[in-house]
């Protein structure tokens, strides 16, 4: 999408170990008229009016997700990373190693919030080496549901989660991927 990769390009920057920092309009600060043209774009991949519920990973993809599930017309239900007092019943984990925080975590959902009767499209803000969508996979995978698809607002090409769950049969749709991002820039994969 050559507008994300146009905010991307103003906007973000590269911090050291690779990072890209666009939270002035993505995953801090949250620009939602912008989040909602990024919805949109999913729409035209995955279809939609099958959909039961958008899945994400907490935290950063949440605002993302709230807004295609709002604009989908569907609940949006979040992995937490930790099992909290409000949680009762059976749940759903996957450990995953989160490449963010440089740690171990178990994501979390509930079994009260997804069946083996959901069709699932899991939404997230940025995908590297792929293992937060590896856990939700997993979730829906144990929850006997159905993966609509996956939906990724910035990958990072470079560290090959994307390409590796592609080359699994997973229907990804990234709208930026990045190949490289250093010093020089940031640059991106051709659609």
């Amino acid at each position: 999408m050559d507008k994300l990769k146009e905010r991307i390009r103003r906007e973000g920057k590269v911090l050291p170990g690779n990072i890209i920092k666009v939270d002035g309009f993505l995953n801090h600060r949250v620009d939602t008229i912008f989040m909602e043209e990024l919805a949109d774009e999913f729409a035209k991949t995955f279809d939609i009016s099958k959909i039961t519920m958008v899945l994400t990973a907490e935290a950063s993809g949440i605002a993302l997700a709230t807004i295609c599930a709002r604009k989908y017309g569907v609940p949006m239900v979040f992995a937490k990373k930790a099992k909290s007092d409000n949680i009762e019943g059976g749940l759903y984990q996957s450990d995953i190693f989160s490449y963010t925080y440089k740690k171990k975590v178990t994501l979390i959902v509930a079994q009260d919030w997804i069946n083996a009767n959901d069709n699932v499209l899991i939404i997230d803000d940025f995908m590297a080496k792929g293992y937060a969508m590896r856990g939700l996979i997993d979730i829906v995978n144990k929850a006997g549901a159905s993966l609509a698809g996956i939906g990724v607002a910035v990958e990072k090409g470079f560290q090959s989660g994307g390409d590796s769950l592609r080359e699994e049969g997973y229907p990804i749709r990234s709208l930026a991927i990045i190949d490289k991002a250093d010093e020089n820039g940031i640059v991106f994969r051709e659609d």
